[in-house]
């Protein structure tokens, strides 16, 4: 893997449970890339972003990401894997008991973070970052889906992860809200050269933010032109 690969899967045989889910994954994505992955509901989108994050282990080929190697994971190594990442859910998965601020401490003390002060800077960071700086006192149920969104982008960037996996992230959005969002996560790829891979079902955002697709289907990943009538 080169110095500029954060991402490389070779013959990788991703599974679920015994069941074959793709085969023969080859894929090498790089630091900085926005890569939008598409495909219909079933197909193996969500197994193999879980496969890249170490939620289903790699039984048969090779891959590596941000150098963790997927075949050798251990529930040690899981841990250390994910401080490198920054996962993004579609349904939020905040702590609906604490405020936005405290949701934010839990994932750095989980993480191992220690000093009082740094994490307070972390998180206004972060919040600034997403346009949340006031509203670390709110709690969940208080702020509409697109402020949670922007919660859960900001989780994701705690550690200051190499690679963002996004599944589904504008799924429960209007379209004003989705367009602010997308422009959040570009920002965030072009700012950090964060590399982002993103699971999505609307092929408008892809037209609107045009980038590299891969497509799941029959078992097979590929790389797709969005022009050339995939829809």
């Amino acid at each position: 893997m080169s110095e500029t690969t954060i991402l490389s899967l070779k013959n990788a045989q991703i599974f679920q449970s015994d069941t074959l889910i793709l085969s023969d994954v080859n894929l090498e994505i790089n630091k900085g890339e926005f890569i939008y992955l598409i495909g219909k509901t079933g197909t193996g989108k969500s197994s193999l972003l879980k496969t890249l994050y170490g939620d289903i282990q790699l039984k048969q080929g090779s891959g590596l990401v941000a150098n963790f190697d997927l075949a050798t994971l251990t529930w040690k190594t899981v841990p250390m894997l994910r401080r490198n990442l920054g996962i993004i859910y579609q349904d939020f998965r905040l702590l609906t008991d604490r405020n936005v601020y405290e949701n934010l401490e839990f994932v750095l003390k989980a993480t191992g973070w220690k000093d009082a002060l740094l994490i307070k800077e972390k998180i206004e960071s972060v919040l600034q970052k997403v346009g949340l700086k006031n509203k670390g006192f709110k709690m969940p149920y208080e702020m509409s889906g697109g402020e949670q969104q922007r919660v859960d982008i900001a989780r994701a960037l705690l550690n200051n992860p190499k690679l963002i996996l996004a599944d589904e992230p504008t799924g429960n959005l209007d379209p004003e809200t989705t367009d602010e969002i997308m422009q959040l996560l570009w920002s965030i790829c072009s700012d950090y050269n964060t590399t982002i891979i993103m699971a999505t079902h609307d092929y408008s955002i892809i037209q609107k933010f045009p980038s590299k697709v891969l497509k799941v289907e029959q078992g097979k990943v590929f790389e797709t032109n969005m022009t050339a009538g995939i829809i």
